[in-house]
């Protein structure tokens, strides 16, 4: 059973270009379903039948897992049964009385000018590389609205500061170059020449990473997420996570009068719909988009549309708010 699913891992990565996260997912998700199958006395993929789907759908449901959950172990079933009878290894598909789980989608949380303020300034508490590498994370993360996993996944050679601009490698191999404003450009220039070499010291061996850890390594989504919750708890903010800044981002942009389409093209949506999430976001918030912070990159975004060059092909990509 391993060969048929590691090729099709193999083809979902070179066909479809998928990230190494979502592969991650549906290996996780398949594998599962392998451990049901073979408790059943299933031994091979082309084996089960729809009975045997119906069963593994029920057998999750026991253990109470969340529908997202469920949409997602059932996008993993029908993708890879889709593709052993596009290739010819069965006729049937067992999954094709499955329907998926209908999903809720819960608007994105922004927070306000001010609170993102207070969390920029807490890497200032200490003057250590670790302090000011975070404060650099967390401008250019705001900056610029950025996924996380695009931000740990950045190299020296993406950062421009003579323009400024970085080179940012998006979902489905699509790039965009986004501007960065002042007081991120400020921040970097201080990890750049005070912060980073420190922390490269502690390397074993030489890396372009941008964002280093401890030891000289790329810093990891992982390793972020537990940076910025250790500043939530400090903002007493729990619900903070790094999706909350890429959402503030769009919305406060969007309350400064932006285009929605420059928003969507620097958030590397595939669909504006994904972007119109936002507008409902930016009503009410008057008063939290008159700090300066926010002026200064919503006046340098909205001259720089033109370094934007997000490929927005018709690629089907998972919806990311």
């Amino acid at each position: 059973m391993q060969d048929l699913l590691e090729q099709f891992l193999v083809y979902m990565t070179s066909e479809r270009s998928l990230t190494s996260n979502t592969i991650a997912a549906y290996r996780t998700d398949l594998e599962q379903l392998g451990v049901f199958l073979r408790e059943q006395g299933v031994r091979a993929w082309t084996d089960v039948t729809s009975e045997d789907m119906l069963a593994f759908m029920l057998f999750l449901r026991e253990r109470r897992y969340a529908n997202s959950t469920m949409a997602r172990r059932t996008a993993a079933v029908k993708a890879f049964y889709a593709y052993l009878i596009e290739h010819g290894f069965m006729d049937v598909d067992p999954t094709s009385t499955i329907g998926s789980p209908r999903v809720d989608r819960f608007p994105p949380r922004a927070i306000s000018v001010n609170l993102v303020d207070e969390l920029l300034e807490l890497p200032l508490r200490s003057s250590s590389p670790e302090g000011l590498r975070d404060k650099a994370m967390l401008e250019l993360l705001y900056a610029t609205g950025m996924r996380v996993s695009e931000l740990v996944a950045l190299n020296m050679s993406d950062i421009d500061l003579a323009v400024p601009t970085v080179q940012c490698h998006g979902k489905g191999d699509r790039q965009r170059t986004l501007p960065i404003n002042g007081t991120a450009v400020t921040s970097l220039e201080e990890y750049f020449d005070l912060a980073r070499p420190q922390l490269a010291r502690s390397a074993t061996q030489q890396t372009e990473a941008l964002f280093l850890n401890h030891r000289g390594k790329r810093l990891t989504r992982q390793g972020f997420w537990l940076i910025l919750k250790g500043y939530a708890e400090d903002l007493g903010y729990d619900d903070l996570t790094p999706h909350t800044l890429r959402h503030s981002f769009a919305a406060h942009m969007l309350s400064n009068g932006a285009d929605i389409r420059q928003v969507q093209e620097l958030m590397g949506h595939a669909s504006i719909s994904t972007t119109q999430i936002y507008t409902h976001l930016s009503h009410g918030q008057g008063d939290s988009t008159s700090n300066g912070r926010l002026s200064r990159q919503d006046t340098n975004q909205s001259n720089d549309t033109a370094h934007i060059n997000g490929q927005q092909n018709g690629q089907h990509l998972p919806v990311d708010h």
